[in-house]
């Protein structure tokens, strides 16, 4: 295909899939900066033409191991992907808000080939659709290898919504019966946990666009309402309102969250008297 021919196709690509058409532009712009990095960009982006085929790739490479081969992976991410179309928007959506929320991310491109939080949630989502479908070793199996390779374990019948930014994403723990709204943003070592040896509904309920800061726990039944700060290392143990700040151990509210979408902004500091 000529370059012109090329161009005009990626522009109409971009008018019909903005964020996979941004990604492609920019892995183009990735290799002509530093070639050494064509193979790895090629094979994980240009050698695509979905969102939902290079996001099956990358998520069979990275947890593909002795036990399980990477074809048998992408199999099962190539079927969750094409029966359920949500899990890419999704990955679309969070895609942006680590863009966004992360003064670190300069382009689309870098979640998908560099940052393990996301690629740590595409493939719960995978595991998560095991699961909704009945098949909860395998879903049990994508967990684990969650787990070895980026340190992040989430429970695949955890319930998480799109536009979720997880900075660092380093022991991060999502229980089983946890549900995460939309738009919400966390740090490293948070825990989404239970009390104890309960049984059934134990685990927290996020609401949409909370931020919650780094070493925070959240433990038991409790609902965190939306647009709430969760500051670095308080342990929540009960019910908090909307849009407001807690602190502390055990957390205590301190006062209002600030401003109207918290895990937006990202401003984790508390307010002076």
């Amino acid at each position: 295909m000529a370059h012109s021919e090329t161009r005009l196709a990626e522009w109409k690509l971009a008018e019909l899939d903005p964020v996979w058409g941004r990604i492609r532009e920019e892995a183009q712009e990735a290799v002509a900066e530093e070639p050494l990095l064509g193979g790895v960009v090629h094979s994980c982006v240009l050698h695509h033409q979905t969102i939902e085929q290079a996001l099956a790739f990358r998520i069979s490479l990275k947890l593909a191991s002795p036990e399980m081969s990477e074809q048998i992976l992408r199999e099962i991410c190539d079927e969750a992907l094409k029966s359920d179309p949500e899990i890419a928007v999704a990955a679309r959506a969070d895609i942006v808000a680590v863009f966004d929320r992360d003064p670190a991310c300069h382009r689309f491109l870098q979640p998908l080939l560099f940052f393990k939080g996301f690629q740590a949630i595409q493939a719960y989502r995978v595991g998560n659709w095991l699961w909704r479908n009945g098949q909860k070793d395998l879903a049990y199996f994508f967990q684990m290898r969650c787990s070895e390779v980026f340190g992040v374990d989430v429970h695949p019948g955890a319930t998480i919504g799109k536009g979720i930014m997880i900075d660092h994403a380093h022991s991060i723990v999502i229980g089983e019966t946890a549900v995460v709204g939309d738009n919400v943003s966390m740090l490293h070592s948070v825990t989404l946990g239970g009390t104890g040896k309960e049984e059934e509904d134990r685990h927290p309920k996020i609401e949409d666009g909370v931020l919650i800061g780094a070493g925070a726990k959240v433990l038991g039944n409790i609902r965190v309402g939306h647009c709430t700060r969760i500051a670095a290392g308080s342990v929540v143990l009960e019910d908090v309102p909307a849009k407001k700040t807690v602190a502390g151990v055990p957390a205590r509210i301190v006062g209002e969250a600030g401003c109207s979408q918290p895990s937006v902004t990202m401003n984790q500091v508390l307010d002076r008297a």
